[in-house]
C-alpha cells in the first residue's frame, strides 16, 4: 500500500505520530518548550492535579499523600516522579520517612505563558465566519 499524501502532509502525519518530548526537539528544540510540555504533560493527570491540590496545604509524607487514592504506593511514587521531574514538587528524606514538597515557582514559566493569551479579545466565531464567507464569495 503506498501513501498518496504529499510530502509536507506525510512530514506532518508523521510528526504528530511522534511522543511529545521528540516532537519538541525536532520541531523546537527550545529548552522553555521542553519545559513547558514537561509541566503541562504533569499538569493533564488528575491524579497529579489532585497531589499537588493537596500539597498547597503543607509537606506531606509520601503514605499520606497515598492515603485518600484507591491505588498502590508504587503507582502513587510514580505520580510523584512525575511531578518531580517537571519540578512540580520536591521530595526529602527525613530518617525513614520521604517527605514531599510543592514547588509553585516550577509553574511560574508556564502561568506566563498562558498569560500571554489573555491580551488577546474574545474572537467572535460567528463574525469572522461571516466575514470569511464574505471573502470567498468575492472571489
Amino acid at each position: 500500500m503506498t501513501d498518496r499524501r504529499s510530502g509536507a502532509a506525510r512530514t506532518a502525519a508523521g510528526t504528530f505520530n511522534l511522543p511529545v518530548d521528540d516532537r519538541t526537539r525536532t520541531e523546537q528544540g527550545n529548552g522553555m518548550t521542553d519545559r513547558l510540555d514537561t509541566v503541562f504533560a504533569a499538569l493533564a493527570d488528575p491524579t497529579r492535579r489532585r497531589i499537588l491540590t493537596m500539597l498547597l496545604e503543607d509537606d506531606m509524607a509520601v503514605t499520606d499523600v497515598a492515603e485518600p487514592f484507591e491505588m498502590s504506593l508504587a503507582a502513587i511514587s510514580k505520580h510523584l516522579v512525575v511531578l518531580t521531574d517537571a519540578g512540580l514538587v520536591s521530595r526529602e528524606k527525613r530518617g525513614r520517612v520521604t517527605w514531599c514538597k510543592l514547588e509553585p515557582d516550577a509553574m511560574r514559566e508556564a502561568s506566563v505563558w498562558m498569560q500571554a493569551f489573555g491580551m488577546f479579545e474574545a474572537l467572535d466565531l460567528d463574525a469572522f465566519e461571516r466575514f470569511l464567507e464574505g471573502e470567498l464569495r468575492a472571489e
